[in-house]
C-alpha cells in the first residue's frame, strides 16, 4: 500500500509555485506497551468519560473547549476550528535563505521528504533543489499542519528535498541557565591528549544500523521468560548501577591510559608539548652535576 502524503500544497519562491507532497521521513521504533491490570482478577482496567454530578456520558456529546477563566469555557466544534484559514495551510513560501550551520541543531525537530506532486512540477522542483545545493543554503518558511503553524527549513537531499520542522525560540530553554556552574578552567594538556587519542581510536563512519534498542529487546526476553513461567534472577544486578555516578573515585589519568591501550598510549605520549620534554632533559643534565647531588637524593 502506497504511503499517504502528510501534507499537499505548493512551495512558493517569489512568483514561482511548485506543487509538492510531503511524507514523514521517520517512523516510531519498536516499543513495548503495558496495560494497567487489576491483579486479583487479572482483568484490564478501563477508564470511562465521566462528568461530575452527571456520570458516564456519550462520546458524541464531547466538544473542545478553552478555559478563559476558572470553570468558564469557550466551546468550539471541529468545523469552527478548521475554519481558521492561514495561507500557509496550502502554501509554503520560502522567505529567507541561510547557511545550514547558522541554525543550531537544538532547533531541528522532525524531518519530512518533499517530492514533486506531478510530472509538470518536476522541472521547477529540480531547479530549486539544485539551486539550494549549489548555493549550500537552506530555505526557511512557515507551514500550517495538523492544528499548528511550524517554522520549517528546506534543503536538497539526493534526488529530492528534506523539510525539517523547527522549534520556536520560546520552545528552547537557554543553555546558560544549565551551564552556568560549570568551571571555565583549561584542562590538563596530557589528559586532553589522551582523550583526543581515545576519540581518534573510536572514530568511524556513521551507520544507523549499527545501533538497536537493547532495552526493548531485554523487555521482550523478560516477557518470553514470564510466559514460560520462568522468573528473572535479579541477584546478579550490580548495586552500583543504581547510582549513575558509581561508588568509586576514578583516577582519570589511569582510566584514560587503560582505555586507549599500550599502542595508542605511546602515540599520545608523542603528542605531548615539547616544553615539558625540554624541562625533563634539563633536569637530567642537572642531576649529573656534583653540586646538585644532595637535591637529587632528597628527591
Amino acid at each position: 500500500m502506497a504511503a499517504r502524503p502528510y501534507w499537499k500544497g505548493q512551495i512558493r519562491l517569489a512568483l514561482v509555485s511548485i506543487p509538492v507532497e510531503i511524507y514523514s521521513a521517520t517512523r516510531s521504533g519498536a516499543t513495548i506497551a503495558f496495560n494497567q491490570i487489576h491483579e486479583p482478577s487479572g482483568k484490564r482496567i478501563k477508564y470511562d468519560k465521566i462528568v461530575p454530578g452527571i456520570g458516564p456520558i456519550d462520546l458524541d456529546d464531547i466538544v473542545k473547549g478553552f478555559e478563559y477563566a476558572k470553570g468558564e469555557y469557550v466551546l468550539l466544534d471541529e468545523k469552527e476550528i478548521e475554519g481558521v484559514k492561514l495561507e500557509s495551510t496550502k502554501t509554503l513560501e520560502l522567505t529567507q535563505f541561510v547557511d545550514a550551520h547558522d541554525i543550531d541543531m537544538i532547533y531541528f525537530e522532525k524531518p519530512y521528504y518533499v517530492v514533486p506532486a506531478d510530472d509538470l512540477a518536476e522541472e521547477a522542483f529540480i531547479v530549486l533543489r539544485e539551486a539550494l545545493r549549489r548555493s549550500r543554503k537552506v530555505g526557511l518558511g512557515q507551514l500550517a499542519m495538523r492544528g499548528r503553524e511550524y517554522v520549517v527549513s528546506i534543503k536538497a537531499c539526493g534526488r529530492g528535498m528534506v523539510m525539517e520542522t523547527l522549534r520556536y525560540a520560546d520552545e528552547v530553554n537557554k543553555a546558560a541557565s544549565y551551564f552556568r556552574e560549570i568551571g571555565d578552567g583549561e584542562p590538563d594538556e596530557e589528559l586532553l591528549d589522551l582523550a583526543t587519542t581515545l576519540i581518534d581510536k573510536k572514530t568511524g563512519k556513521f551507520d544507523a544500523s549499527d545501533f538497536h534498542d537493547r532495552y526493548v529487546e531485554a523487555l521482550k526476553e523478560l516477557i518470553e521468560h514470564k510466559k514460560k513461567g520462568k522468573t528473572l534472577n535479579i541477584d546478579n544486578v550490580d548495586d552500583a548501577s543504581t547510582d549513575p555516578r558509581g561508588n568509586n573515585v576514578v583516577d582519570l589519568m589511569a582510566a584514560l591510559k587503560k582505555s586507549i591501550g599500550p599502542a595508542s598510549k605511546a602515540k599520545a605520549q608523542a603528542k605531548k608539548p615539547t616544553g615539558k620534554a625540554t624541562a625533563r632533559s634539563d633536569a637530567k643534565s642537572a642531576d649529573k652535576t656534583p653540586a646538585k647531588a644532595p637535591a637529587k637524593k632528597r628527591a
